[in-house]
């Protein structure tokens, strides 16, 4: 477990601020991909690439963690996790519904993104676990719902001035009593002899720790709403650490988060039972040790004074030889000293000025190692200083390169972003010339439909008042050959006649039809 920088600080919670300590809580993504059925054998879809896909597709926004969580052939499926717990709504939107394409693949995979569930215990889970379980008493402090188990806490969040690498029981007890009444406190990382050997349950397990970077620590409360209150409190968070910076005090440094495990203790870790045994295992292991300690230092002295033994008889031995060869060389040297004198001096001479010159020439061989060392040294700077002018130079160029890239992404987006616009524009604009020409269409059947029922009744009383007039045309016709004509003329038939004329002279004058959108306004 590894902690990491925190940049967005908005959704913390206060743990305990002397520490710098506070929850924060944790924000997840299910992101499931699906692929297209492989029609070519030998080619295949990289991960990689969907994931830098994903990615891209969630800017301006950057995700924390972005792996793998299940693949097969139909689908891809991706845990996220992202900064804060309100983007979760926003990425949802970017990538929710979305396609993205892939080269080398005709169809378009589909994107479904939502929220993750967090997998942590609720009420219902430890008071099933501790109804159902066996040699449980509620009534015993451990064998009840009291006790949490935190585990991937970072040791030196903990640690105390005195011993930086190693957690505080009673630093822990002060944090995690802001949420409850703690009865006891246990962390197996600060007992030695818990890692050869701890009771679990009744049991015997032996293991051992070889991380000192996080801890777990086991923390009882006396009540049960103090247990109820730190399960909730720690549901689905993260542990954040707010660093104050060395130059300013009170100064707000870095921040940095840890993933924490939080579960309630299904061992009876803090029971009083298991307590008493480990108890007991470990005062027999501190025993062992005694034993162990007494045995070696037993085997100790005896092998020191086996040593001393032979050492002393070796120095009585040695004794013995040195007296008798020094003896027998002072015998020999009183015998030849006289003899030899001379000639032990030509051979000190000569061995002088052998030596002499063995010593000037490995004083020039020195020298001459020196001065190429002294050359070598100076070409090795020469090329460190040449490399590390190119490494700038490269890193210039990839950083400008990179830059060059970015502006080009932006550009296109926003040119993507204004091609859209004017198709909206366009669009709008079609559907708005598609109403006015249905309107029109709308008012020119109406037209056509009101002159065809005004012309058809003009028709019909036309064609009634023709009927009536050429009814009472011929009825005066008849009456006229049958009486007397009348020398003067009769007015109210001939006026009628003059005025309609003949059947088919007869013209109707046609009011104008104005338009329904005129007859509309008025």
């Amino acid at each position: 477990m590894t902690t990491q920088l925190c940049f967005n600080q908005s959704e913390a919670i206060e743990l305990h601020g002397p520490h710098g300590l506070y929850l924060k809580p944790i924000a997840k993504l299910n992101i499931s991909v699906t692929l297209p059925q492989m029609k070519m054998e030998g080619k295949s879809i990289s991960n990689w690439e969907v994931m830098e896909k994903l990615k891209r597709m969630a800017k301006p926004d950057s995700f924390l963690v972005l792996r793998v969580s299940k693949s097969s052939l139909e689908f891809l499926r991706f845990e996220a996790e992202v900064e804060a717990k309100s983007l979760i709504k926003v990425l949802i939107l970017r990538l929710d519904g979305k396609v993205i394409k892939l080269s080398g693949f005709p169809e378009a995979l589909k994107v479904r993104a939502a929220e993750a569930k967090i997998n942590f215990p609720n009420r219902h889970d430890w008071d099933s676990f501790f109804r159902d379980a066996k040699n449980m008493n509620e009534s015993n402090p451990g064998e009840r719902p009291d006790t949490i188990k935190v585990e991937n806490l970072p040791c030196k969040w903990f640690s105390s001035t005195a011993e930086p690498d190693k957690p505080s029981e009673l630093i822990v007890k002060k944090i995690f009593e802001l949420l409850g009444e703690i009865r006891n406190v246990d962390i197996p990382m600060l007992d030695p002899y818990r890692h050869e050997s701890q009771v679990i349950g009744g049991n015997f397990r032996t293991f051992s720790s070889f991380n000192t970077l996080i801890f777990e620590a086991y923390i009882q409360y006396t009540e049960y709403i103090g247990f109820v209150k730190a399960m909730d409190a720690l549901k689905g968070m993260k542990l954040l650490k707010k660093e104050t910076s060395a130059d300013e005090e009170g100064k707000e440094g870095k921040a940095y988060t840890a993933d924490i495990k939080v579960d309630f203790d299904k061992t009876r870790h803090l029971s009083a039972k298991s307590i008493r045994k480990r108890e007991k295992e470990r005062q027999r292991l501190i025993e062992l040790e005694k034993q162990r300690e007494e045995q070696k230092r037993l085997e100790r002295e005896e092998e020191e004074r086996k040593k001393e033994e032979e050492r002393r008889r070796k120095e009585q031995e040695e004794l013995y030889k040195t007296q008798r060869k020094q003896a027998k060389l002072t015998r020999r040297e009183e015998r030849r000293q006289q003899r030899e004198e001379k000639r032990r001096r030509l051979r000190e001479e000569k061995k002088r000025q052998r030596q002499e010159q063995e010593l000037q020439r490995r004083i020039a061989l020195e020298e001459r190692k020196l001065l190429i060392a002294l050359r070598q040294l100076e070409s090795i700077r020469l090329l460190t200083e040449l490399f590390e002018r190119v490494k700038v130079v490269k890193q210039h160029e990839e950083v400008q390169r990179r830059l060059e890239e970015l502006e080009q992404e932006r550009l296109r987006q926003l040119e993507e972003e204004q091609l859209k616009k004017e198709r909206e524009e366009q669009s709008r604009a079609k559907e708005e010339a598609r109403k006015k020409r249905e309107l029109r269409r709308r008012e020119l059947r109406l037209k056509r439909k009101l002159t065809e029922n005004l012309k058809t009744r003009e028709e019909l009383e036309e064609e009634k008042r023709r009927e009536d007039l050429r009814q009472k045309l011929s009825g005066r016709t008849r009456l006229k050959s049958a009486v007397v004509t009348s020398r003067y003329p009769r007015p109210h038939i001939d006026d009628e006649y003059r005025a309609y004329g003949n059947r088919d002279e007869v013209k109707i004058r046609k009011p104008k039809i104005k338009s329904a959108v005129a007859f509309k306004h008025r």
